[in-house]
């Protein structure tokens, strides 16, 4: 599961204060061009902002604008979705429309998606929490590991958040304490790493036997170890291990203890409802209209399947009912043999914002390679470094590589930005191999640099297709 936290903002306290100006200019330090399909999102998550300071009884009726996103792979479609996630910290799930099959043909349920989604937020809601308490859990921690060194003379369970009355005062109580603050000293620095100790270790047994259904454990939505508790039982064992290890493991253990994880599932399931996005890729896939037979069908069968999560509805999840009437859907494809005007009528109803993503350039290719917060020349600049090389790229370097970009996608599939990858691992494959060896620590790519290496190739178009 991959969740996101949110990005610093400037000029903006906070992310309800953000303005749709303030939010594009956070996606122009990641996305290159686009601005059509960042104003249209812009405005999207300023209107969910704005629902949320109306009265209860009519902000259940003003329903998210969903948002078509029409382009060719490459050119930033679900790059766009992902940060705008991050930046609200929203549950966000991305998942490919052509993957899903009309009810009775094999394949996943639509409803999996809002499952999915909500196991997204369980997972982003808990490590929050887990930052909460990480330092209590810490402390909890350390005292059992010195317990475990140093047991009291009578020895006590320790019961987990519950301050313990001191016992009185005396000789062997304060020589006692001394040397546990020692300890605690040595513990701290990393001395008692290596140190051996004994830590009671939960297992679970689970028995054996087979859950029989049409949907799969994944779709049932059933928590076994909820119904039948019994047959689930807990039980511990002994087992001996480094104290860096077992500090480990006993934070976690503390983690779990502290975080009411009923609370979780509450603020998880509330944040799905008001805040999730869920990304539809390739749906230009799944658009066509009834003809009577063949794979037409089951496109439309799928567009009628996926209708009434669009529209709202409740879904019922192993964490409880979840309503999707709020999730923001955001569809993308390329629509380069069908049109959104292929979909249902329905379905179009349900993304009234349009916008179309335009394809890269070669000005576009040159500022991808060098602008965005992680761009390919930064990252393979960074990971060279590791190694102690000084990698540097030209202006015309730059320029040279973004004309082979755009002349590959025009010769043979246009594959967006993704091709720079290609074309950059192509060019920079000889100095990522020799690297540790290489004499000469700085490298220097220019025009002249990138034409030895990829000229023939791009130049010979049947090699081209295989190798960029």
């Amino acid at each position: 599961m991959v969740f996101y936290l949110p990005e610093t903002l400037e000029g903006a306290s906070t992310l309800d204060e953000m303005t749709p100006r303030q939010i594009v200019a956070e996606l122009d330090k990641h996305v290159v061009g686009q601005a059509e399909a960042k104003r249209a999102v812009a405005i999207a998550l300023r209107n969910r902002v704005r629902r949320q300071k109306l009265s209860e009884e009519l902000a259940e009726e003003v329903l998210p604008k969903n948002i078509i996103m029409i382009g060719p792979t490459g050119v930033g479609k679900t790059e766009i979705a992902r940060r705008l996630a991050r930046l609200t910290n929203s549950p966000f799930l991305k998942v490919e429309a052509s993957r899903f099959t009309e009810v009775g043909y094999v394949g996943r349920d639509v409803e999996s998606m809002v499952r999915d989604l909500v196991e997204i937020s369980i997972d982003m809601v808990r490590e929050e929490k887990v930052n909460e308490v990480a330092d209590k859990a810490e402390q909890n921690a350390e005292e059992r590991i010195l317990d475990l060194l140093l047991p009291p003379p009578n020895p006590k369970p320790r019961t987990p958040g519950v301050e313990e009355i001191p016992a009185a005062s005396g000789d062997g109580s304060e020589n006692l304490e001394r040397t546990r603050e020692k300890l605690r000293a040595q513990l701290r620095e990393g001395k008692l790493d290596e140190r051996q100790v004994e830590v009671d270790v939960r297992e679970r047994s689970f028995p054996a036997f087979e859950v029989i259904s049409s949907q799969g454990i994944e779709e049932m939505g059933i928590n076994m170890k909820d119904i039948l508790p019994g047959l689930f039982g807990e039980r511990t064992k002994k087992r001996r291990m480094q104290v860096a290890e077992a500090m480990d493991y006993l934070i976690q253990e503390e983690e779990n203890r502290l975080i009411d994880m009923d609370q979780v599932t509450r603020a998880a399931v509330e944040r799905v409802e008001q805040n999730g996005i869920i990304f539809l890729d390739e749906v230009d896939k799944i658009a066509g209209r009834e003809r009577g037979h063949g794979p037409d069908v089951s496109r439309e069968g799928v567009q009628r399947d996926i209708l009434p999560i669009v529209e709202g509805t409740t879904v019922n999840t192993r964490y409880g009912m979840v309503r999707t009437d709020h999730i923001l859907f955001i569809a993308a494809g390329a629509f380069h043999v069908s049109k959104p005007s292929d979909l249902i009528p329905e379905l179009q109803g349900r993304f009234p914002i349009r916008v179309e993503l335009q394809s890269l350039s070669v000005e576009d290719f040159i500022r991808i390679l060098k602008e965005p917060k992680s761009a390919l020349v930064k990252q393979y600049t960074a990971l060279l470094e590791t190694e102690g090389i000084k990698l540097s790229f030209t202006d015309d370097a730059l320029e040279e590589l973004a004309r082979f970009a755009a002349a590959v996608n025009d010769q043979t599939e246009n594959i967006g930005a993704r091709r720079l990858h290609t074309i950059m691992e192509k060019l920079l494959d000889e100095v990522s191999f020799e690297g540790p060896d290489l004499k000469k620590k700085n490298v220097k790519v220019d025009a002249q640099y990138v034409k030895e290496r990829l000229a023939e190739i791009v130049k010979n178009q049947d090699l081209s297709r295989y190798i960029l």
